[in-house]
């Protein structure tokens, strides 16, 4: 592969991303969209129930025409780090919410410690929330006893909020304190640092997000979302800190944005539908990754996702979809072009086989996948493995397209064959490695099972 394309792709992005940062605080616009629209923002829902689409980025911002501003000092907040400002944040909080077109700010040049807390809606329109200031979590996790919170500070049932920072302004997880003890041993569990549940037509931007004790961004429930440049970071050493965490959400576009992490760029779980995510750079990480699914038998549907324009780099996986066994539903309509890997363990990956380490047994059902396209992926790897499609046993791949894909061995392993079990697609291109494995057509009727669509 000529490496300039791949270089060509990463200075692009770089280019865009000077160009947005450059902008004002409360700009809105592209963001570094590098000339990229979204298509996911203009379809429309399928339920009728609620907001059709994500909603675009803000331009002017709404902060810019807020006459009516909680500054959290003028709640009794001190800003010196040490200090509890919890209830200064929930006071000016409760006051704006009831108000439109309102701004809860959060000043520059001050750090305010903030407990686990919740900003309960639903509000009035045109809500604010402005981080100018840096925002940090207690160090301790018994600043945890006694709640249910997994999460560190939550934004439930709000509608038409406006999530943003600036080039000052830093929301810090305090992970470390978190890190030396697995998620899986210690109470309570490493916390989330923000999360939305609930809420419909938000936009998350300009905003650092760093050191999350676990993932740093998470929507739960949601549908109309925004993630427009956003940092995410933490060491790739930290254990379980994805940056973007989708789940039973629906309508999402994520883009212009930088995350780098010890787990998944981005995680689409159960539940989401309408995903789109471009012009992002991941790195280092696991990539992205669609799943585990299926876990414990349950069912998960996942479908019309997104991904394209994204550099990937220094991480173990590239894209990657994720199922364990026994489980059912599907993932269908899943389309990943223009992508860029660099020192990328397994750029392109299906494993309906996932096992976290522990002792998983051989089941007969699964989560079927279906109607997958990788084209135009490009770059290079540094594990003896570029292409892994591990189907299940009793639920083929189906519909897998390869076209236009080039990965070369950073490390000068030669001739490393693609890896194919039990799946069919096409080839509509020269690909290498040749994916000579792929079966071409589909399989014979008695070899999907009577759950293949579950969804």
């Amino acid at each position: 592969m000529a490496l300039w394309r791949l270089v060509t792709l990463v200075v692009a992005f770089l280019v865009v991303d000077a160009r947005s940062s450059g902008r004002s605080k409360y700009a809105g616009g592209g963001g570094g969209g590098g000339g990229s629209s979204s298509t996911i923002g203009h379809k429309s829902g399928g339920d009728g129930g609620g907001p059709a689409a994500a909603p675009e980025p803000s331009n002017g911002g709404y902060g810019y025409y807020s006459t009516n501003i909680y500054d959290v000092l003028s709640f009794g907040a001190k800003g010196d780090g040490v200090t509890d400002d919890t209830h200064a944040f929930l006071a000016a909080w409760n006051q704006a919410c009831k108000v439109e077109s309102s701004m809860v700010e959060v000043p520059a040049n001050f750090v305010f410690l903030v407990k686990p807390l919740v900003f309960s809606g639903p509000c009035q329109n045109n809500l604010v929330f402005q981080v100018d200031g840096t925002i940090v979590a207690p160090t301790s996790a018994k600043a945890w006893n006694g709640t249910s919170l997994l999460q560190w500070i939550e934004f439930a049932r709000v509608h038409g909020l406006l999530l943003q920072g600036s080039c000052t302004g830093a929301i810090n997880g305090n992970g470390p304190a978190w890190w030396n003890s697995s998620c899986k041993a210690k109470s309570p569990a490493p916390a989330q640092a923000v999360r939305f549940y609930g809420s419909s037509n938000v936009v998350v931007q300009h905003l650092a997000i760093v050191n999350s004790p676990q993932t740093h961004l998470k929507f739960d429930s949601c549908q109309g979302v925004v993630v427009n440049n956003v940092t995410i970071s933490s060491p790739y050493t930290s254990p379980n800190t994805d940056g973007i965490h989708l789940q039973d959400t629906r309508y999402a576009a994520v883009r212009s944005s930088r995350v780098s992490t010890g787990d998944d760029c981005v995680s689409i779980q159960t539940g989401c539908s309408n995903i789109e995510i471009f012009d992002m750079m991941c790195g280092p990480g696991h990539g992205i990754s669609i799943g585990g699914l299926g876990r414990g038998g349950t069912k998960a549907c996942v479908s019309d996702v997104s991904v394209h324009d994204v550099v990937v780099h220094t991480s173990q996986n590239g894209v990657r979809i994720k199922t364990w066994q026994g489980g059912s539903g599907s993932v269908s309509s899943v389309h990943f072009h223009n992508i860029a890997v660099l020192n990328v363990s397994n750029p392109i990956v299906i494993d309906q086989f996932y096992c976290d380490g522990r002792s998983c047994h051989n089941q007969t059902s699964g989560v079927s996948i279906s109607d997958v396209s990788y084209k135009n992926i490009r770059g290079t790897y540094t594990q003896k493995s570029n292409i892994h499609f591990a189907c299940s046993d009793s639920v083929p791949c189906v519909g897998i397209v390869v076209a236009n894909v080039e990965l070369l061995s950073a490390r000068g392993y030669d001739d490393i064959p693609a890896f194919c079990w039990n799946s069919y697609g096409e080839i509509f291109s020269p690909t290498v490695p040749q994916v000579t494995c792929l079966q071409q057509g589909k399989p014979k009727l008695g070899q999907v099972q009577s759950s293949y669509d579950g969804c």
